[in-house]
């Protein structure tokens, strides 16, 4: 059963982090009795049906929502809820009715939240008793990270854990005194429902109004505190060791990751593994890698038939997805199995990048070169219909050879092998997964493995050209800067390791389309693009992920402006999110919207930290255009969260990847050789298909009279080639090699023997 969107892929690190964070300030007040009876009501309310009656009420006319560009608020447009978007106008009005603001925080492909509006926001009873008591404002967290971050904390500290819809009650001045998730419409199962909840907190405002903002007050005070970061000293590889370890106890390793269920990829967890293996040499961080990433391939989290992965497994085995696609998870594992392509080789890896790639470029790709956010879990209103499959219709499509060898390979089942979770019964309906590889299927069948794959492959072009005629899920269109940088960076990536041009070109679309359509004429960064829309002032993240982008999308092309563009980009962020007091730079930037608090993010989610992402930007930028201050931002940002990784390293294991590249052995590389030519085309593949994680790459074209990378790079203008080779430039720890022309003389100056 689930009863919430889970708190994206944050899971255990996530709770242990902010709970550990918040547990010295908050256990007082919540055990002096004072804030009891709210507390009473602030558990999380989970673990609910999702039987749904019939929509027994005629919507009403549009509410102020009809106005927006957000998909998740223009599916709320005609709830008969008086819904208002964050803004000055709701909390005027509550101010002047002296009523508590009803906060709901959801997504568009957000299953839960498609079943709180059924059963309540749709519903006219509960739209009665919300206007009378609350006004209610939308938020689409996707838009607005922001303020999903800060009362996301509020949620974790008075409720333990969180997830979306996500449901705050506040004072008009937006301080939150109640804090939960899904909440059904009646009560049931010892849990309190919204027709009961709300003349509860009704009656607490009016007769008891005293002690809600006595703490109101107490929960801002917890959270000013929890936002306080104490300036520590710079880690070392003790804190590597230390994360590594604790991955390592928590790996399942029957069915790989890092949790029993749900099962999140979190694949900045495999990044960092990936790394300590090769800072280390130990073979079982490998084999924790590989293990994981196969049992996603094969498991029902990976859309067998379309591509791509759902957003995580609901059981241990990663059978049984929350079928929802996500456009950050597309990116960050593509970039995982890119890696593993590289530490080990297999085609394995390689392929699923590439498919995943497909997928991004056929189904989630703007005309206009951005990247759209996500598809829903839901069409038809059931979750997973679309991706499910009965035996019956496979073996109307396919031949029966084929559909016999489809069915052994995917394992599908007459009765099903996807138990429905509003009945508990099995209904025929079949998530195709692996439970063997090919290899073995091979072997078992006695049949050549090359064969196998060609028929399989051949079997699901068919069903996915019929699925392609059902009802597909709703499609998030919006196009968000920061997501768009994760992908921009996978697709530099993927071209550089696979040299697909391809890659290329649409990760040059879509930087060209944020450039043009996202961006101020001052240079300032926006967040949304929705139906000509840009709206929104940009996050942290907003730059830092477009800046890793950018990075990535030089060292793919060597086009200097992308270089350029990366510094203009990290100059505004220092200017504009840096903390001047402890370092680090804060979500929000200084000339944005004045919230309750101004938060610093660390921790990992689903997408990394923003903090951790700009702490390497600034080590990979020092290295490209040596500039030393680029290298002391970098350091401070590190020294200003220690103390706290240094608590649960494993919460942070982008922040571990950071550290990994400062820490060191890290290299710059300057190849000087003349364009196209085959000696500097091989050393550049070299450099691309090996797992050199902790290096940067310049390329100086000879042949150029005055390169441009000369006026950005100032130190690369007097490299010249050897003898008129293709020549490499390589420096270990700010400590310069002998150029040479010749590859394996390279790799080994790179540490790379075999």
């Amino acid at each position: 059963m689930r009863s919430g969107c889970s708190l994206f892929g944050r899971g255990l690190d996530c709770r242990i982090a902010a709970r550990a964070n918040a547990r010295s300030f908050i256990g007082n007040f919540v055990a002096d009795g004072i804030l009891m009876p709210i507390l009473i009501m602030v558990r999380h309310i989970a673990g609910v049906s999702t039987t749904l009656s019939g929509k027994e009420n005629k919507m009403q006319d549009a509410n102020r929502l009809i106005s927006e560009k957000s998909p998740y608020l223009l599916q709320h447009a005609h709830n008969p809820v008086d819904w208002y978007p964050w803004g000055g106008e709701a909390f005027k009005k509550a101010a002047k009715e002296d009523k508590p603001i009803f906060l709901s925080i959801g997504y568009s492909t957000c299953h839960w939240c498609h079943v709180m509006e059924k059963e309540s926001f749709e519903d006219l009873e509960v739209a009665r008793l919300m206007d009378e008591t609350f006004v209610s404002i939308k938020v689409d967290r996707e838009e607005r990270p922001d303020l999903d971050h800060v009362y996301m904390m509020v949620c974790q500290m008075l409720a333990g854990s969180g997830g979306w819809p996500l449901t705050i009650i506040m004072t008009p001045d937006k301080r939150p005194f109640f804090a939960g998730t899904y909440i059904p419409k009646s009560s049931r199962f010892g849990r309190t429902g919204m027709v009961e909840f709300i003349p509860r907190i009704r009656q607490i405002w009016t007769t008891r109004r005293d002690e809600v903002l006595k703490s109101a007050k107490q929960i801002m005070g917890v959270l000013q505190k929890v936002e306080k970061v104490t300036t520590g000293k710079d880690l070392d590889g003790s804190a590597l060791d230390k994360g590594y370890q604790e991955l390592a106890q928590r790996f399942d390793k029957e069915h790989g990751g890092f949790s029993d269920a749900p099962k999140f990829p979190t694949p900045h967890n495999l990044l960092f593994i990936l790394r300590y293996w090769k800072r280390s040499g130990d073979k079982k961080a490998l084999d924790m890698v590989e293990e994981t990433l196969q049992k996603m391939r094969m498991g029902g989290v990976y859309d067998q038939i379309g591509y791509g992965f759902h957003r995580y497994s609901t059981d241990r085995k990663w059978l049984v997805p929350h079928f929802e696609k996500m456009l950050y998870d597309q990116a960050l594992l593509a970039i995982a199995y890119t890696e593993a392509f590289q530490a080990s080789g297999k085609e394995f890896y390689k392929g699923t990048a590439k498919e995943i790639f497909t997928y991004v470029l056929r189904d989630m790709t703007a005309p206009e070169g951005g990247f759209y956010s996500a598809e829903d879990a839901d069409s038809e209103g059931v979750e997973g219909k679309f991706y499910l499959w009965e035996e019956d219709e496979i073996r109307r499509v396919l031949e029966k050879e084929d559909a016999d060898l489809f069915i052994h390979v995917f394992n599908i089942e007459k009765e099903g092998n996807f138990e429905e979770e509003a009945t508990g019964k099995k209904e025929g309906d079949n998530i195709p997964h692996h439970r063997k590889s090919f290899f073995k299927i091979a072997r078992d069948l006695k049949m050549s493995e090359e064969g196998i794959k060609a028929r399989v492959r051949s079997a699901r072009e068919k069903l996915f050209q019929v699925r392609e005629k059902r009802v597909h899920p709703h499609k998030d269109d919006k196009i968000l800067t920061d997501w768009n940088g994760l992908m921009i960076a996978a697709l530099a990536r993927g071209c550089k390791v696979f040299g697909d041009g391809d890659y290329a070109k649409a990760a040059k679309k879509a930087t060209n389309f944020i450039l043009k359509r996202m961006r101020r004429p001052d240079g300032r960064l926006f967040h949304r693009y929705r139906d000509e829309e840009v709206k929104i002032v940009a996050n942290l993240d907003d730059y830092a992920f477009l800046i890793w982008g950018l990075i990535e999308l030089y060292e793919a092309t060597f086009e200097t402006p992308y270089l350029k563009t990366a510094l203009q980009l990290n100059e505004d962020m220092l200017k504009h999110y840096w903390d001047e007091k402890s370092g680090g730079l804060f979500f929000t930037p200084d000339d944005g919207e004045t919230l309750i608090v101004r938060k610093k993010e660390l921790y990992d989610g689903a997408s990394p930290s923003g903090n951790a992402v700009a702490m390497l930007n600034l080590l990979k930028l020092a290295r490209l255009t040596g500039e030393h201050a680029l290298d002391v931002k970098a350091a401070e940002i590190g020294r200003a969260f220690s103390d706290q990784v240094r608590q649960l390293p494993s919460g942070y294991t982008q922040f571990l990847v950071s550290t990994d590249f400062a820490i060191g052995p890290s290299y710059e590389v300057v190849i000087v050789g003349p364009s196209g030519v085959r000696r500097t085309v091989e050393m550049l593949g070299a450099l691309n298909t090996r797992f050199i994680p902790n290096h940067v790459t310049i390329y100086r074209p000879s042949d150029e009279k005055s390169p441009d990378i000369d006026k950005t790079a100032d130190f690369v203008r007097n490299y010249v080639t050897v003898k008129g080779q293709a020549t490499a430039y390589v420096c270990l720890d700010n400590a310069c090699k002998v150029p040479t022309t010749d590859v394996k003389e390279m790799l080994v100056l790179l540490g790379e023997t075999k």
